[in-house]
């Protein structure tokens, strides 16, 4: 309840084995898709929006080749010339530019800069590309920097493992997440620092945080040394420690890891989003996009209400104006409410009995089948298996979770937490990675 440390939610049991499938993986892909060292400035492109000509599937995105996951990898259509670009969000000096290629690799490419994503300036180009890793040196300034393919090397197409842009940002931070310079380092695993995002609603003598007993806000104490802690909940509330407007974060830290994420799968409180940082240059962002934090918390829950079929529209009504609630604790859709059928016959269709409540909350039956209740909540279940990890394919008619689709629709690179096997394709803000060096969580109202 507000005010208190509550338990935490028990992990799926799925989160907890991709967290050690991931850093298993982790250790095997650091050694076949290791970057060089360099010297040449700030990885700037990494967690950074990024956009291409095509794909291949929706299994190969534009953003896994900034991502800072070198197992994932960007993958364009058969065909030539095609590009892949990503949005720095300032204008910045680029001194380098390293290319991991997958075996389809590019002849003949160019790198080129942009300050307006229409007009490019080459950089660098070559018509006998080597594949493999390519470290370039360049000079060249611009908000956008892209690859452009000319002529492939194979009969597929463009695919990279990671594209990685360094240089030196024209500013003393981003204007959302602050000059992060100044963050101190962590005596335990990491430091974590808390952004009052609130837009004048609240000074930050009333944006608080709390964790394993500790509460202050980040007027007082802003910086929170993370120790390493199992199946932890930060929470942040506005106005006082006892605050209905109250939000939290999720993670497991181990000695050398971060593991978390933020969560929607109880409810909406307060717009969050976080940005994790390790010492090898690794930066991600999730949570809610700056929309979210931009609008107004009268105008969010009117946006839910247009956006969501007539059944979902009470959930912006039962704690309002605290809370948009997840529609399994929504008595409407509980036994004996006006929507307890809502999912029932549709999930018969593929041979599941299960209450429609279980079916959003992935319990009973499901609690073991987290590929089943994903597809169920996405209105996959009666396609192909293979088409369960499709995202091109979810919420495309109902009965659907459409209260997950809205904060999908609303989330940084789409990914949320909007049911508990939402990490199920890989659809879920949930990051793991060794050697954090920091966290960031902006709290907004």
């Amino acid at each position: 309840m507000p005010g208190t440390q509550a338990l935490p939610r028990r992990k799926s049991p799925l989160r907890a084995l991709l967290a050690v499938i991931a850093l298993l993986a982790g250790l095997v892909l650091a050694l076949t898709h290791a970057p060089p060292a360099h010297a040449a400035g700030t990885l700037l492109s990494q967690g950074r929006p990024a956009t291409a000509s095509s794909v291949e599937n929706a299994s190969f995105p534009a953003s896994a080749a900034v991502d800072g996951n070198s197992g994932t990898r960007w993958s364009s259509q058969f065909s030539d010339p095609q590009w892949l670009q990503v949005d720095l969000g300032a204008d910045a000096s680029i001194s380098q530019v390293v290319l991991q290629w997958e075996t389809a690799y590019a002849k003949a490419f160019q790198i080129q800069t942009s300050e307006d994503a229409t007009n490019w300036t080459t950089v660098y180009s070559t018509t006998t590309g080597t594949g493999g890793t390519q470290t370039l040196d360049v000079s060249g300034t611009g908000r956008y920097v892209r690859m452009y393919g000319t002529a492939r090397a194979t009969q597929w197409g463009y695919s990279l493992w990671e594209f990685q842009v360094y240089g030196t940002g024209s500013g003393s931070g981003d204007p959302f997440w602050g000059d992060t310079s100044t963050i101190p380092p962590a005596q335990n695993v990491l430091m974590v620092k808390v952004l009052n995002r609130t837009n004048g609603a609240y000074p930050d003598s009333q944006v608080y945080w709390s964790f394993n007993g500790q509460t202050h806000s980040i007027a007082e104490q802003p910086y929170l040394d993370m120790p390493a802690n199992s199946s932890g909940r930060m929470y942040f509330y506005l106005g006082s420690p006892t605050s209905k407007y109250f939000d939290f974060i999720e993670f497991t830290v181990g000695a050398g890891v971060f593991n978390g994420n933020t969560t929607r799968v109880d409810a909406w409180g307060l717009p969050i989003a976080m940005r994790l940082h390790a010492t090898d240059g690794y930066d991600v962002q999730v949570g809610d996009t700056q929309q979210v934090f931009d609008e107004s918390r009268t105008q969010l829950f009117t946006d839910f209400q247009n956006a969501v079929p007539q059944e979902f529209k009470v959930l912006a009504q039962t704690q309002a104006p605290y809370r948009i609630i997840a529609p399994g604790s929504d008595p409407s859709f509980q036994t004996g409410g006006v929507n307890a059928n809502y999912f029932t016959a549709y999930a018969s269709s593929v041979g599941v009995n299960e209450t429609t409540s279980n079916i959003f909350g992935c319990a009973g039956t499901l609690a073991s089948n987290p590929g089943e209740c994903a597809a169920l909540n996405r209105h996959v279940a009666t396609l192909p298996q293979a088409q369960w990890s499709d995202p091109s394919q979810y919420y495309l008619a109902a009965p659907a979770n459409y209260y997950a689709k809205f904060w999908h629709d609303h989330a940084i690179n789409g990914l949320a937490y909007g049911f508990p096997y939402d990490d199920y394709a890989g659809q879920s803000s949930y990051i793991s990675h060794a050697n954090p060096q920091w966290l960031e969580v902006a709290v907004g109202y």
